[in-house]
């Protein structure tokens, strides 16, 4: 996957805001930033606008008004700037983060089952890889 061009908290903001509910057209995404921030109509198609010259949104003409839709899915989006997270923020370590979940967040049932899932994956895969360096 290529990397795509850092971005804002205000994108961020709008970027998952359309992920959430594609495809939208700038009307749909101001009417609600409008509601919930005050942001007015033109400061969000500026921001879609960049997000859509940096990679992370495209459009399609339907009926003669632009419909925006995310480049890529959510969860590839997302994996995309926590990596970026990690590697300029975090210096590349994850235990920052780790001590963060452990210690600030509330995790939810399935979000625990989700870590363990993920943590025997990890496990597996350096067996494997460790297989494969003694073979």
């Amino acid at each position: 996957m290529r990397r795509l061009a850092k971005v804002g908290r205000m994108e961020l903001e709008v970027l998952r805001f359309i992920a959430d509910h594609s495809p939208v057209t700038v009307r749909d995404v101001a009417e609600h930033f409008a509601k919930s921030k005050g942001y007015a109509r033109t400061t969000i198609l500026t921001v879609m606008e960049r997000l859509r010259q940096k990679g992370y949104l495209t459009r399609k003409k339907v009926g003669g008004t632009y419909q925006y839709f995310p480049r890529q899915p959510k969860m590839a989006i997302m994996q995309s700037l926590v990596r970026d997270f990690v590697q300029n923020v975090l210096g590349g370590s994850i235990l920052p983060f780790i001590a963060y979940l452990t210690q600030e967040v509330e995790l939810s049932d399935e979000e625990l089952r989700e870590l363990q899932k993920l943590v025997q994956e990890l496990d597996a895969r350096r067996e494997e890889q460790a297989g494969r360096t003694k073979g």
